[in-house]
């Protein structure tokens, strides 16, 4: 399966399906020129490392930094030598990555963002009002998996829930976008997240358990046709009103976007009840992807740039709740009643996301 993925990576790669972000100059103050340093990332952070202020921040540090996109699970399959550093999305696939590389010690995760599902604001009251979520209001809400789990087992429509027929859009099977499992980490999450649910409550392990929680999840996964390769287009698309009224992207994403967007009315929030955090892990190769992964993790300036796209910097959840006064009408400033869900082995989640799939 790796070996297929890679293959179908550099055919993406060569078509300039996976784009490049290149983010950096000089140091126009001091006129020293800076060290350019070479990574691959989730697509999510590419806006990230395009902002004109991170550009100048880690200028002023020295650094200059060009930044290509991946699916998280497809990094393995890229040829990374002459690269100072991959970033994926989370700590399973950035494991794998350092086993193959030869990277030891502890790798750096500067942040994180908890996976959301956007809803449509008519969605997100059809559910409430059928026992598959919760509002706080009108938003953040919460998204019971039991719940959802249920629903999308016996294959239930939205016809079939109470409310629906007002709204023309919320029709078909009851189903969340997500992301390709195989490639992309907010889709292999999902899994882990769900199986997790249907294995009551315990992490999936065993052959035993692979074979019991796969139909469920060959069913959330086969409903949706083609997926995204990543949450970047696919939250795009959902903004832009296209698609399903249900998409699982990551915080950061709705975060950054509503610190653009003046007018939201037409979007809900709703955190899974039980979730997997997106711990957006550093594999540095050199000593500059290193010194890299230390300044996002420490510098006061970086930090703030990253809360201002939306991401939860590590060791201090009151640093993002003061700086996200804005945005506390859709999303939840304190994880509270978010039960965090163990990540299966990354041998165990392939299987899942291969048996997924079909």
């Amino acid at each position: 399966m790796r070996r297929i993925m890679g293959i179908v990576l550099a055919v993406l790669l060569t078509a300039g399906v996976a784009a490049a972000v290149v983010a950096g100059r000089d140091s126009e103050e001091t006129g020293t020129a800076t060290k350019t340093v070479r990574m691959v990332i989730g697509s999510e952070k590419a806006e990230f490392f395009a902002d004109p202020d991170v550009v100048e921040a880690l200028a002023a540090k020295g650094y200059t930094v060009e930044a290509e996109t991946s699916g998280s699970w497809a990094m393995e399959g890229l040829d990374l030598e002459g690269y100072d550093l991959a970033f994926p999305s989370s700590r399973a696939p950035a494991a794998e990555l350092a086993e193959k590389y030869e990277v030891r010690g502890m790798l750096p995760r500067p942040f994180y963002s908890p996976l959301v599902v956007v809803a449509r604001r008519g969605a997100a009251e059809v559910l409430a009002a059928n026992g598959l979520a919760v509002l706080d209001e009108e938003n953040p809400g919460t998204l019971k998996m039991a719940a959802y789990l249920d629903a999308a087992e016996h294959d239930r429509t939205w016809q079939q829930l109470e409310g629906a027929g007002k709204y023309g859009e919320l029709t078909g099977t009851l189903y969340i976008s997500s992301t390709d499992p195989e490639s992309s980490n907010s889709g292999a999450l999902y899994l882990a997240a769900a199986s997790y649910v249907a294995n009551g409550g315990k992490v999936v392990a065993s052959d035993a358990e692979i074979g019991r929680t796969a139909p469920l999840l060959r069913k959330l996964i086969g409903v949706q046709g083609a997926q995204q390769t990543g949450t970047d287009a696919a939250f795009r698309d959902f903004v832009s009103g296209a698609g399903n009224p249900l998409v699982l992207v990551y915080e950061s994403q709705v975060s950054a976007f509503l610190n653009e967007q003046q007018n939201a009315d037409d979007l809900s929030v709703l955190y899974p009840d039980t979730t997997v955090n997106s711990d957006h892990t550093v594999v540095p190769f050199t000593e500059n992807g290193r010194k890299i992964a230390g300044l996002l993790g420490t510098d006061p300036a970086l930090r703030t740039l990253a809360i201002r796209h939306g991401f939860r910097p590590q060791g201090d959840a009151a640093e993002f709740a003061a700086a996200a006064v804005g945005r506390t009408a859709y999303l939840k400033q304190r994880l509270t009643g978010v039960r965090q869900a163990p990540v299966p082995t990354s041998a165990v989640l392939h299987e899942l996301a291969r048996r997924a799939r079909g």
